[in-house]
């Protein structure tokens, strides 16, 4: 692999990682990851068709979920071209800017689907702790508004991040960890003072993750407590069930981002080829699964489904 050594240089080329130890092995591994891929982009590709063709899906809760499904599109074509570059054809070399771009794109989708999940939410939220006004709040234009808050707020948050690495200097190694551009792992091969790249990145956490996170975990609350004061078991069932869908997505997107923390956190004497797998779970993950998930659990997408399927 190469090095630039001890050279210092505003505009490097970074080299990315594929499967450590597993070099000898690309094709073959490339043989699952291609499969996963076309998981993702079909079954997200079809959920957003049956929505926009089938009127009967044109409600609060299935926008919400075309939203969803746009996001898991988006963050599954960011990653897709480095890493079957890597696996197919030994392409790991990358620009800064070409970085830079890889890095709006993989974020920004990752903010936006932390802001879609929060949103569906507020969707459950209100169709069972305030039923009666469901279609007063999440009128069309309001889910609209949601959608372009969502947008800019993700625009907001990782246009100063990333033009906070051009004036950076880049020296020593530049072997990157993954097999995409990620922005900590960016910063962390700069020789330039990164505390304001860092300060950046952990206020961006906090505005998207630490405050996506409580807010759903306290819909959820207000949703259970709502759900207990059913009388009738069937009904808390049937009630609680409308959320089942939407609690497989928020588990998908936020278990492996967890247990990636974990492992650069605990594990650090675990084989790179687990850091490296992980990572590319942690963006594959909910892009292959919510899909499956919102096929199996809603009824409505199911039968639109199938009734695509089977003409």
């Amino acid at each position: 692999m190469e090095i630039l050594g001890n050279s210092t240089s505003k505009f490097p080329t970074f080299l990315l990682t594929g499967i450590p130890g597993l070099e000898f092995a690309h094709a073959w591994v490339s043989i699952p990851f291609c499969c996963l891929y076309a998981t993702a982009l079909c079954g997200n590709s079809m959920i957003l068709f049956v929505i926009i063709t089938q009127q009967s899906l044109h409600e609060p809760m299935c926008y919400f979920l075309s939203m969803l499904a746009a996001a898991d599109l988006g963050l599954t074509v960011s990653t897709m071209s480095t890493t079957l570059g890597i696996l197919w054809f030994d392409a790991s070399e990358i620009s800064l800017d070409m970085c830079i771009i890889q890095m709006f794109f993989l974020h920004g989708f990752t903010f936006t689907e932390s802001g879609v999940l929060l949103a569906m939410a507020f969707d459950r939220y209100v169709a069972i702790c305030d039923p009666l006004r469901y279609t007063t709040i999440l009128t069309n234009y309001g889910i609209i508004q949601v959608g372009l808050l969502i947008v800019i707020r993700t625009i907001v948050l990782i246009v100063p991040l990333l033009l906070l690495l051009k004036p950076l200097n880049f020296c020593g190694g530049n072997a990157l960890s993954h097999s995409y551009c990620y922005h900590p792992d960016v910063i962390k091969l700069a020789c330039s003072d990164t505390r304001a790249n860092s300060i950046c990145g952990l206020i961006d956490l906090i505005l998207t993750t630490g405050v996506d996170t409580p807010c759903i975990v306290l819909s959820y609350i207000l949703i259970i407590h709502s759900v207990l004061s059913i009388s009738s078991p069937q009904e808390r069932r049937k009630v609680f069930s409308t959320c089942v869908s939407h609690i497989g997505a928020v588990s998908v997107f936020y278990i492996p981002m967890i247990s990636l923390s974990f492992v650069h956190r605990y594990g650090r004497s675990a084989p790179k080829v687990v850091h490296s797998m992980m990572a590319d779970m942690y963006l594959l993950f909910p892009p292959v699964l919510n899909p499956i998930i919102y096929s199996v659990k809603t009824k409505q997408i199911r039968k639109a489904i199938l009734s695509l399927l089977m003409k």
